[in-house]
């Protein structure tokens, strides 16, 4: 069986449960800088505490930008390089305060084949320890090159 059979055999699976990752002020604080988003509510810590959250809290493009490094990684044999090919569909349910304990689950949702080698589609779940709802849930496409 070819790893694209292999892969195709997995569609529905769950493929990887990520470390649970605490998201520090300084994380938040550097994101900010490096996209010059100083919403008070993610970078002012006193204005926040009063505020709808009680703290400050994660941007949501910083909760997905995250999914590469805290996520499960799937890598089949034969992979020489996985690129980011970018994303179907991304909702942010719920917001990250500073503090809290996040991980990634993600479910393999598709796979097809391309002139460089295969493109994945996973639903990732960025989830936050002890809470019912998620932060994020996104359709990834990645791709595989042969």
């Amino acid at each position: 069986m070819g790893v694209k059979q292999e892969l195709e055999a997995r569609i529905g699976e769950v493929t990887g449960v990520g470390e649970w990752h605490t998201v520090t002020q300084a994380d938040v604080d550097r994101f900010a800088d490096a996209t010059r988003d100083h919403q008070w509510i993610h970078v002012d810590e006193e204005r926040a505490a009063q505020g709808p959250f009680g703290t400050t809290i994660a941007h949501g493009f910083m909760t997905l930008a995250l999914i590469p490094g805290i996520g499960p990684r799937l890598e089949p044999p034969g992979v020489t390089m996985t690129i980011n090919y970018g994303l179907d569909r991304v909702r942010f349910v719920s917001p990250v305060p500073v503090g809290s304990r996040v991980r990634v689950v993600s479910e393999l949702a598709g796979v097809k084949e391309t002139p460089k080698g295969l493109r994945l589609k996973e639903k990732v779940t960025v989830e936050i320890e002890g809470s019912g709802r998620p932060a994020c849930v996104a359709e990834t496409l990645i791709l595989f090159v042969l």
